[in-house]
């Protein structure tokens, strides 16, 4: 049996009912850091974290990646970044509860600020990279505050199609939202992989990742994150009244389908993207344009 939130602290023991009541993401912070745990685990093992790194988290929520990275660089140092105030307030009462003196956040755009010059030696992301509105203005933004040779390693979902957790609930509500698109933007490997070739990254490779996704220990309870969701609203202000009520009816039939021994599940596929930035001295052309080099190749042994 699967224990999908054993090994974090209780969140609502260190966030009071107001604060819970204004940011969904914070309610639920729980719930979203157990979600996808599987596949944060495959992230995880994929960065590698070493013990004196200083390592980067993109949208790092309410910091489960970020600590986890922490654990890790013992000897380094991680920052957090988001664009989220409220979530950043937890993460920083999770870290100190755990002690973890080498970990700090940031409240930051990383699409326009200033992340520092080559400082890290490893970016991570754990579905925290997919909504920029320049994703090679944001890409070529974190490369500049990576060393070279600096590794990366994102979590993105893969296509719609892919993703139970996503599809059956639009068939149930009736429609696709714009915030739901802009969450599979990194699904398509040749559009992502340009996008890091174009903000000069090279070795961009993908590993398929297929695991289930977590709802809640109940149908009631994923009743209740689901509906809270920002798609899901977008999805329903969309319809008439009657229709959004039998569309209600119909997420609860789904969701009761999806109830197993370890709770409410969907199957899912997600992408671990990793790349790096090329060394100093690994080419006398410029950086970008080995990357774009390197994506040629990479779509001569695709197409092959």
């Amino acid at each position: 049996m699967v224990m999908w939130m054993a090994d974090e602290p209780d969140v609502r023991a260190w966030v009071n009912a107001d604060q819970a009541a204004g940011e969904f993401r914070v309610r639920y912070a729980e719930l979203f850091d157990a979600e996808a745990r599987l596949h944060e685990q495959r992230l995880h093992a994929a960065a590698n974290v070493g013990a004196a790194e200083h390592v980067l988290d993109i949208g790092c929520g309410t910091g489960r990646s970020t600590r986890a990275a922490g654990r890790a660089a013992a000897l380094g140092t991680v920052l957090g970044v988001d664009i989220s105030a409220p979530v950043l307030e937890l993460a920083r009462l999770l870290t100190d509860r755990e002690g973890l003196r080498n970990v700090s956040y940031r409240l930051a755009d990383a699409q326009v600020d200033g992340l520092g010059s080559a400082r890290y030696d490893l970016c991570i992301s754990c579905f925290g990279v997919m909504f920029f509105a320049d994703p090679v203005a944001a890409f070529t933004n974190i490369g500049c505050a990576l060393r070279p040779g600096a590794r990366m390693a994102l979590l993105a979902w893969q296509a719609p199609e892919h993703n139970e957790w996503y599809s059956e609930i639009d068939r149930a509500i009736g429609g696709a939202s714009a915030c739901g698109a802009r969450m599979f933007s990194l699904a398509d490997q040749h559009t992502t992989a340009g996008i890091l070739a174009a903000a000069g990254f090279t070795d961009i490779a993908f590993t398929d990742v297929r695991e289930p996704v977590y709802y809640g220990a109940d149908s009631a309870q994923a009743y209740d994150f689901v509906t809270g969701m920002q798609t899901t609203k977008d999805m329903l202000a969309r319809l008439d009244l009657a229709v959004a009520e039998d569309a209600l009816r119909g997420l609860r039939i789904t969701l009761a389908g999806h109830m197993t021994r370890d709770g409410v599940l969907f199957g899912a596929r997600t992408w671990i993207i990793t790349a790096r930035i090329p060394h100093e001295n690994a080419a006398t052309e410029p950086p970008r344009a080995a990357a774009m080099r390197q994506l040629s190749d990479w779509n001569n042994d695709r197409a092959g």
